[in-house]
């Protein structure tokens, strides 16, 4: 079905991945760099320590790709191997997880309602269940509470060299799942707070995890959630679709322009931000009358709730992401003929898919401070 070549092709594409992804996962868990000197160094044996965090990752991560592989084989529509894209910035010292994902590209039409449900639900619940595994394992079997000084020193010794010297400050935003099953499955003393997170490897691994499943279950356009909300809602998944960006991309703006910060920046965002937004919503399918009054009602109302909170704020770091979905991919899910519906197994299995979108997902999944 595949030739040698691209096999091959795919195949480099995953070990490179699965390089990229250990040496971030030095980056992380250790403090190790390939750039580093004396401790700080990413030597072969925490090189191996790291595909603690690697292996699960990319393993959960593929289970996914062929959730979806398999579910379109057996439904007979061609689609690529997965492509698995190495994304690691350790050389020029900026922090990365090592990818940017994996995703298949289907290459054949795709007819039916059925088909489309299928092939979008069996990639998320797939890796779930070894994300499930994962992080199970991970908060059963959590080191001694000692271990973090391992890698902080400067924890249990204030006169350790280079204690008080400013570090990145970031930590991981909870979610349902991930705070549930640390309350059910972890002892409580050894239980790390989102800061240390990092420093876990099947932990951290998990934790992205569930970030990736939550992505893809969006219910917005051609995500795998938005293949669920086809299936589900065959006459108003556009509407949902729409709605759900819309507050998506509300969320994410909030903050961005306010009427408690200096009038030059201001005056510099606010056009910046409503010519974003426009940008945004271009293949949305609305007329330009209507997504101009859209973008503008957007501003005026989180500018509005800026001023009511001022202390409120969104995520910023979703507009990227919402950039690319309503931009590049498109909020609206191609159609199919008739309005036929799923039978009561898929919709179970739809309703169990939001179930799980829900408790995966994180409004803010990375904390800056």
């Amino acid at each position: 079905m595949y030739s040698s070549k691209e096999y091959l092709k795919h195949g480099s594409l995953f070990i490179l991945t699965l390089i990229a992804t250990t040496l971030a996962g030095g980056e992380w868990v250790y403090g190790k760099s390939v750039l580093g000197e004396g401790d700080s160094a990413l030597t072969w044996e925490y090189f191996t320590k790291s595909l603690a965090f690697s292996i699960p990752f990319i393993g959960i991560l593929l289970i996914h790709e062929l959730g979806h592989l398999f579910t379109s084989i057996y439904h007979k529509v061609k689609c690529s191997l997965p492509f698995f894209i190495p994304a690691w910035f350790g050389f020029i010292g900026v922090p990365s997880i090592g990818t940017f994902g994996a995703v298949i590209r289907m290459k054949g039409f795709v007819n039916s309602r059925k088909k489309f449900f299928d092939i979008g639900v069996a990639g998320p619940l797939a890796g779930f269940i070894i994300a499930l595994g994962v992080l199970i394992y991970g908060f059963s079997t959590l080191p001694p509470a000692d271990y973090i000084y391992e890698i902080h020193p400067e924890y249990a010794d204030p006169n350790f060299e280079g204690y008080g010297e400013e570090v990145l400050n970031f930590a991981l935003g909870d979610n349902l799942l991930f705070w549930g099953l640390g309350e059910v499955f972890a002892d409580p003393e050894r239980l790390p707070a989102m800061d240390e997170v990092i420093h876990y490897p099947f932990l951290f691994a998990g934790y992205f995890a569930l970030f990736f499943t939550a992505l893809n279950l969006l219910p917005i356009g051609q995500l795998d959630g938005g293949h669920v909300v086809f299936g589900l809602f065959p006459k108003h998944h556009r509407q949902i679709s729409f709605v759900v960006y819309t507050a998506f991309i509300f969320y994410a703006g909030l903050g961005m322009i306010s009427p408690f910060m200096p009038y030059e920046d201001l005056v510099l965002r606010l056009p910046l931000y409503l010519g974003f937004l426009f940008i945004c919503y271009q293949r949305s399918g609305l007329p330009l009358q209507t997504r101009i009054t859209l973008i503008l009602c957007m501003g005026a109302v989180q500018y509005l709730i800026a001023f009511l909170i001022p202390s409120i704020e969104g995520y910023q770091g979703w507009l990227f992401f919402g950039f690319l979905l309503g931009r590049v991919m498109g909020i609206r899910h191609p159609e199919v003929s008739g309005f036929r519906k799923l039978d009561t197994k898929r919709q179970w299995i739809g309703w169990l898919a939001i179930l799980i979108f829900i408790l995966c997902f994180t409004p803010q999944p990375f904390v800056f401070t």
